[in-house]
């Protein structure tokens, strides 16, 4: 599995820490709230030693939690946010009416604060995109912030999904535009050099697809910002022969969403026909590790969230389900982001597609 990238010049010695990155966490979002966004924090305190958290909720409830644990307490502070916005709340109506919330309090701290860096946060995709919008805004030029999740491929790299759901009718501009943040992203979070941008088609060929993508093509192609390497078929989205799909919101949700849950169903199948008999038993017994590898592979807990692409600060959307590990994945991934200059260097992108 292909690990975070950090370019050279910052290499460190615990003794010779230089600078501090600060990222908050919303404590309160997800299903395994406060506990798992907690452990995760705590979790990345003690294994990265130029990081400094804050943890955005209800103060007596993460302070008691934090009692648990041990870590350097100079590196984590605690802002009291009483409330929390629920998934099946409006995102606009949310915004703008629950300021005290831990997702609106963050995203404040997050715009106000120039030594912060980033947000990790949970909660309601709606809430989060729209007040991040409203509150952190766009970088100059991006005519729409995209999700950018990530999966794990059968070559045991990744590759990652732009738009998966914040615009669900796009435009060939912006489609364009997601080729080239995603391209960006993963160029300085993980060190590909050129990245293979794919196009979600019906067919690999170039005339393949509905109006938008037939208009889609040739802009990717031309772009020499990007490694266009051609239109993409659902099926080949875990094959390892690309590194970035380009999709609009709608297709990209449902081409995610659609390959978890044929992952989740085969693990299914899989446990059951291993418990339906004796003989299968005692395979399974042959198999375990290599049975755990294969499900812990698959599971989405081990992979950071999706980068909300296009803010003027780091914004990551994590699993609403997720558990401690994909916390600390998060946290390091806004981490390497921000030590890597990410946002400096999308920005830069952005006004070359602008210029053109």
């Amino acid at each position: 599995m292909r690990e975070f990238y950090i370019h050279s010049e910052y290499d460190y010695t615990i003794n010779e820490v230089k600078r501090m990155y600060k990222i908050i966490v919303d404590a309160f979002g997800g299903d395994n709230s406060p506990i798992a966004n907690i452990e995760g924090s705590v979790d990345a305190i003690n294994k990265i030693k130029d990081l400094y958290i804050i943890l955005m909720g209800d103060e007596n409830i993460i302070k008691e939690e934090l009692n648990k644990h041990k870590y350097d307490k100079s590196r984590l502070e605690v802002i009291h946010a009483p409330s929390v916005i629920s998934c099946d709340e409006n995102p606009t109506f949310a915004t703008f009416h629950k300021k005290d919330s831990s997702l609106m309090m963050s995203l404040d701290k997050l715009k106000n604060d120039p030594e912060v860096s980033g947000l990790v946060s949970l909660s309601s995709t709606g809430a989060l995109l729209v007040g991040g919008v409203i509150k952190i805004g766009k970088i100059k030029g991006v005519l729409r912030p995209a999700c950018c999740p990530l999966l794990p491929t059968m070559n045991h790299e990744i590759v990652a999904v732009c738009d998966s759901g914040a615009n669900v009718d796009c435009s060939k501009e912006e489609l364009l535009q997601f080729a080239v943040m995603g391209s960006t992203y993963l160029k300085t979070a993980y060190n590909i050099e050129s990245p293979r941008v794919a196009l979600l088609n019906i067919g690999v060929e170039e005339i393949k697809g509905d109006n938008l993508r037939k208009e889609t093509y040739p802009l990717l192609k031309e772009s020499n910002l990007i490694n266009f390497v051609g239109n993409m078929e659902s099926r080949d989205l875990l094959s390892g022969k690309y590194d970035l799909v380009v999709a609009d919101g709608f297709a990209g949700n449902v081409l995610i969403k659609a390959t978890e849950g044929t992952s989740i169903e085969l693990l299914k199948l899989l446990k059951k026909t291993f418990m339906s008999s004796f003989k299968n038993k005692l395979g399974a017994a042959l198999l375990k590790s290599d049975i755990y590898k294969i499900k812990d592979f698959m599971d989405p807990n081990n992979y950071a969230g999706a980068l909300l692409l296009g803010l003027n600060k780091i914004v990551i959307k994590g699993h609403g389900s997720s558990n401690a590990r994909s916390v600390y994945e998060s946290i390091k991934q806004a981490y390497y982001l921000a030590k890597n200059n990410f946002i400096e260097k999308l920005s830069n992108d952005i006004s070359e597609i602008v210029s053109q």
